[in-house]
């Protein structure tokens, strides 16, 4: 990896603002390109110089917020990217804006950039169709705080070289994530078809009237903080891994199949709920409240990465071998 070389970000929103400040930390160069020009003013720039003072704050980094804003030129014009050797795009989940996103993209870069998505569930087989050079694109998958999570998915294509996934990998690892290399494509990855999943049994557990929605979060709170630690599989073997198939076979035909979107999160969306950002939710939010859950989750993010590296390195030494044939 050359910090010299220049990586594009096409989409200031919440998650490329994230990408942006996780690069920056490493002193990678970054090309910032904001497709909605609105966010050139102040909003984007400012959450990515807020993120590098907590992580300055918080010891992530030693250089200052100013040093490594130093290292990002914001623009509008997508000819800046012509410097990039890799280009992620980062805007809203919808396949008619990425399209003209990647035509922009394409046209102003060489055929042999990289350009990856951030789509949380697309197929990236199906985005590789709108592509004149479809071998070039891969999904990468980021998490929110990209900064101090280690998650990083990087996903393969059908036209997707598995020697390009591999160094992408590679290259993911030296960013400080700990990424996963999907090799075969499937909408919604890995972590989101297990975490979707989940949500569809957390709709259908209060849509049935099990459960509120603060009992569900109440007990996922409480219940799965082993996440973080060991993942599923790994669970399973610490907890007694006979007991958990025991309880899929009774369980499993009990559990929710519905495919349609749960009324609950439809009816909150179509009236223009938002969660936090605009104090209609699951929950309500005063301005002061939303403010204060958003600075909590900020310093939780920060607690978990140190907790998280606390537990690695006393694993790292232990070889990860699945029985997995």
């Amino acid at each position: 990896m050359n910090n010299n070389t220049n990586i594009g970000i096409v989409g200031l929103g919440l998650m490329g603002t994230s990408i942006a400040a996780a690069l920056a930390l490493k002193g990678q160069k970054i090309i910032a390109v904001a497709p909605i020009v609105s966010d050139l003013d102040k909003s984007a720039p400012n959450r990515i110089r807020h993120a590098l003072a907590e992580c300055f704050r918080e010891g992530l980094t030693l250089e200052t917020p100013e040093v490594l804003m130093a290292n990002i030129t914001f623009t509008s014009d997508y000819a800046d990217l012509q410097s990039c050797w890799l280009v992620m795009e980062s805007v809203f989940e919808d396949l008619n804006i990425k399209k003209e996103v990647f035509k922009k993209i394409e046209h102003h870069v060489a055929d042999d950039v990289i350009i990856t998505s951030n789509t949380s569930a697309m197929p990236i087989s199906m985005l590789q169709d709108h592509f004149k050079v479809p071998e070039r694109f891969f999904g990468m998958h980021w998490a929110v705080p990209a900064y101090t999570s280690g998650f990083l998915e990087i996903i393969c294509g059908e036209k997707s070289p598995i020697e390009i996934g591999e160094q992408l990998h590679e290259i993911a690892t030296q960013w400080g994530k700990e990424p996963t290399l999907v090799r075969k494509d499937i909408r919604g990855f890995i972590a989101n078809r297990i975490m979707y999943a989940m949500y569809r049994e957390a709709f259908h557990l209060v849509e049935q009237g099990h459960a509120t929605i603060a009992d569900v979060d109440h007990a996922c709170r409480n219940g799965s903080q082993w996440m973080g630690f060991c993942g599923l599989f790994r669970y399973m073997d610490l907890t007694g891994l006979k007991a958990y198939h025991a309880v899929m076979m009774d369980l499993f035909p009990e559990l929710s199949n519905q495919t349609s979107v749960p009324k609950l999160i439809d009816d909150i969306a179509k009236a223009d709920g938002n969660g936090v950002f605009n104090g209609k939710g699951f929950y309500e939010y005063t301005p002061e409240e939303a403010k204060k859950w958003g600075e909590t989750f900020e310093r939780f993010a920060f607690d978990m990465n140190r907790l998280s590296a606390k537990y690695a390195d006393e694993l790292a030494d232990i070889p990860s071998k699945s029985t997995q044939l």
